[in-house]
């Protein structure tokens, strides 16, 4: 299938071209933005070289392309422009994504790995925003529960499942009350 996700945009700033894009995009799209951003992850995670900024925090923040492409126009449109295939596909991908995020927020050797940058941060030749990314980045690890212990993290993993589904469900109520009470002029 010709996924238009699957290359950058050549529209001005990337602009993604919608008249291209059609609902059979989005699930195949998603599917390989996750594989690509885990492979990028998992490499960062099992390097053998002591961390650095470029080594880990740069292919860090630069991981997931393809993803963040499909995810910022699925997300745009399913709360600007939905139907129901959207919806249905937003009730599928909820726990997915959540289960996804997890697998990096909570990955072991990638935390070990910016907690060492983290304690030296001051000591390495960083300019301001490169310091505050590794910190931005290590308080995120540690209130996703990068910390926890195994078991402590299978229930993270299943609240936040849990979570992604129930905000979803919420919004697509809102949704349609919304629409049932709207006031239609001809």
């Amino acid at each position: 299938m010709d996924n238009p996700f699957y290359s950058d945009s050549a529209l001005y700033l990337n602009y993604p071209p919608f008249d291209q894009i059609r609902n059979a995009h989005y699930l195949p799209a998603y599917e390989r933005g996750m594989a690509e951003q885990q492979a990028e992850i998992l490499a960062v995670a099992a390097q053998s070289a002591p961390p650095t900024f470029d080594n880990t925090m740069a292919p860090l923040e630069l991981s997931g392309q393809l993803l963040h492409r499909v995810d910022a126009v699925f997300s745009t449109l399913a709360g600007a422009h939905t139907n129901p295939d959207m919806q249905a596909l937003q009730q599928h991908l909820a726990p997915v994504l959540a289960a996804h995020n997890d697998s990096i927020l909570l990955n072991r050797q990638l935390f070990t790995r910016l907690s060492q940058l983290h304690a030296v941060r001051h000591e390495l030749q960083l300019n301001a925003e490169q310091v505050r990314l590794i910190e931005r980045y290590h308080a995120d690890f540690l209130r996703a529960g990068a910390v926890l212990n195994e078991q402590q993290q299978d229930r993270m993993r299943a609240i936040n499942a849990q979570l992604a589904l129930l905000q979803i469900q919420f919004n697509q109520n809102i949704l349609d009350e919304s629409n049932a009470l709207a006031v239609v002029v001809e």
